[in-house]
Parts: structure tokens; sequence; C-alpha cells
């Protein structure tokens, strides 16, 4: 019998497969659904900050009767924490309904009050929270650094708020990728993933606008993950969960080699529905029972950076992609 279980920010989980934050985790029956199939644990969908600091303003009387017209801030004020009470609601009934981690997300870019709904989220029985943080390096007048310190603001004020594990889905937009996810692993997180996959720009010369690309993820784009939690899983202080590009179970085993505890998926069970995920684990049993593994916990890990030669992941190899077609 192969064992699949891991540890992951100290959850246990049945196997490394976690349903990421998306439509897919937008109820109660579709998260019945998803670990009815086999997923190891769920990212509820994001609920977003402004959502929050809708709510906050909302119940403080903040500009209720003085920027709007009484019907805009009515439509505003009830939309806003009608969703925020769902999303505290949609933990509650999860958490009653399976038996799998169920980890709450907040998608955030900055600090202020909304922080305090941390609180909130740990008494509706979450496992854990993810913070799903983006801050677009766009605005030249930027500095890096002063991102960064935004991230750790972030971090620390939501730590202030809830004893619940943490975790951040970062993105691949860091100058010195090393050693921002090093000191983020020591600033008390728990987990992070890497890496989120946001909208992305394409143009229809039809006609001349910016449209959005394909929404799915491409196996390719998984390599990312792996050369990152390839070179950093044995160097970071919390775990590394792999995300976007993993399709299949062999997916979910080459990021387990290099040191990840668990990986997200999405798009994989958009375009093959939930069944797919019992086709993963079969295709992992089998890869391990080949290879004569008999837990996750064999193999976790076993081609990091620490294992290997460090010109594997450090080189670019750029002449070794066309050489062979010299």
């Amino acid at each position: 019998m192969i064992d699949l279980s891991t540890e992951y920010m100290g959850l246990k989980l049945k196997n490394p497969i976690i349903a990421a934050s998306s439509g897919l985790t937008d109820s109660v029956e579709k998260v019945k659904n998803l670990e009815a199939n086999g997923v190891g644990a769920v990212v509820l969908k994001s609920l977003f900050e402004e959502q929050i600091r809708m709510e906050i303003d909302s119940l403080g009387m903040n500009n209720m009767f003085n920027s709007y017209s009484d019907s805009e801030n009515y439509v505003a004020y009830y939309t806003r924490q009608h969703n925020v009470s769902e999303y505290l609601r949609l933990i509650e009934d999860s958490k009653v309904a399976v038996d799998i981690p169920v980890i709450a997300s907040v998608n955030c870019y900055s600090i202020g009050e909304w922080v305090e709904f941390a609180q909130k989220i740990e008494d509706a029985g979450a496992d854990a929270i993810e913070l799903n943080i983006f801050i677009m390096p766009g605005d030249t007048q930027l500095k890096s650094e002063d991102i960064e310190y935004k991230y750790f603001d972030i971090i620390q004020s939501v730590r202030k708020n809830t004893k619940l594990p943490i975790a951040v889905k970062l993105s691949s937009y860091f100058s010195g990728m090393g050693e921002i996810l090093t000191r983020i692993s020591n600033s008390g997180v728990k987990g992070m993933v890497l890496f989120n996959r946001f909208y992305s720009p394409d143009v229809d010369l039809d006609n001349e606008k910016i449209v959005s690309s394909r929404i799915f993820s491409l196996p390719e784009e998984n390599a990312m993950s792996i050369r990152w939690i390839g070179m950093l899983s044995d160097k970071v202080a919390c775990d590394m969960a792999a995300s976007t590009g993993i399709n299949d179970g062999y997916d979910v085993l080459k990021n387990i080699l290099v040191g990840a505890k668990a990986v997200q998926v999405a798009s994989t069970l958009y375009k093959n529905k939930t069944k797919h995920v019992s086709v993963m684990l079969q295709q992992m049993e089998s890869w391990m029972q080949q290879k004569k593994y008999s837990s996750i916990k064999e193999i976790t890990g076993k081609l990091n950076y620490s294992k290997l030669n460090s010109e594997t992941y450090e080189r670019a190899q750029f002449m070794k992609y066309y050489s062979s077609y010299e």
C-alpha cells in the first residue's frame, strides 16, 4: 500500500494535491465533490481585501451617505457585506461537511483595518489562511524594497490578528528571488506557494484592443516553480507548495521530488473535471510502485539543490537547448 500522505503547514493531508482557490471551491457542494474525488485539501475561493474594507466602512457608517447616493450606498453596502458574511458561512459549512483541511484565502495588496478580519476567519473554523499577495511592480517611482516592505507589513499585520498558520501565495516578480523568499520564510509564515498566475494581456488585431490571453495554465509553466522550489526548499524556514502548470500525477511527483510538500491545481480540474484527481493519484501510485517507493516522504526533496550539482538549477543551460539542432 502506497502512503501518499504529507504534512503541509502543520496540516496532515492524505495526499499532496490541493484544490487551488478558484470557482471550483466557492460552495460547500463543490468542496464536498472535491473531497469525494480525492483531494488532500481545498483553498476556498479568495475573498478580496476590498470586500472586507467595504464592510468595515459600512459598519462604521463611513461615507454611507456622503460620497454616494442613497441607492448606490445601499447596493454597495449590501453586496459587499453579503459576500463577506457568505464567506464566513462557507468556511463554517465546509468544515462541517468535509474532513480534509479547509484553507481560507484573502486576495490583498495593502495593510489596514481589514487585517483584523483574520480573527473572524479563525473563529469560523478555517484550518489556515492563504494570503494571495500581489503588488504589480509597474510604478517607475516605486523601488523594489518599497514593494517588499509592503509584503512584510501585510504578513506581520495578519499574524498579529490570528494564530492560524499562514501561507503566502507569491508571484515571480522579485529581483532577488532567493533572498526575498528566504526572508519571507523567516517572517513567521508556515508556507509559500510558488507561483501565482495572473491575468495576461494579448492583442486582438482585428479589433485593435487589449484582450485576455489563454485562461488555463500549460504544463511548461511549471518549470519556474520546479526551479525555485528545487533551489530553495532545503534553505527556507517554511514549507513550499507548487502551483501553475500541474496537469497530472507525474507533474505532482516532479514537484515533490524537488522539495514541494504539496501542489495546488485548478486548470487541470477545469479541463478534465474533478474526477481527474483520482487519475492523478493512480498515476502517482503506479510510478511509486514501479520505483519501489512506499511513501511520499521517501521522495520529498530527493532532487533538491543540496542533493545535486548546483549548476543543475543555477545555469540557464541555453546552449543545450539548441546544440542538438545545429
